[in-house]
């Protein structure tokens, strides 16, 4: 089976963390944590913020790891390090995705999480990352 390494963005701003619907492949239609692909030679925080750069067109700060998801798809085994995310410029741009929506606590829920991403979520959730009191 391939072995992917990706990275993914928690991008918080206020109360709220960022959500983006995929816009390509096998996935299209799914909703995820921004990121992607770790090249050769970079580290995840650098993969991180060019991948954001790319996809989204803002610039971020890596501000900690969340969590590390393993997931078996039917044709690819993911290995996804997650890190908690704030922008520090720019206004975000949709090049990969179909759509993005900012979510909070209690609407955290609403989108069709890809697999994956689910794991992603109860993290959240478990660190209080997005609590009510926001």
């Amino acid at each position: 089976m391939k072995y992917i390494n990706v990275v993914a963005a928690i991008i918080k701003q206020g109360n709220k963390i960022l959500a983006t619907q995929r816009g390509y492949g096998d996935l299209a239609g799914g909703w995820e944590f921004p990121g992607g692909k770790i090249e050769e030679g970079e580290t995840p925080e650098e993969a991180l913020v060019r991948e954001i750069h790319e996809e989204l067109e803002a610039l971020i700060e890596v501000d900690s790891l969340v969590t590390v998801v393993d997931y078996d798809y039917d044709t690819f085994h993911l290995h996804m390090h997650c890190f908690l995310c704030h922008v520090a410029s720019g206004q975000f741009e949709l090049h990969e995705h179909m759509a993005a929506r900012w979510l909070d606590a209690g609407n955290i829920d609403s989108v069709a999480w890809l697999p994956a991403d689910e794991a992603v979520v109860a993290a959240i959730k478990d660190q209080g990352i997005l609590s009510p009191e926001d």
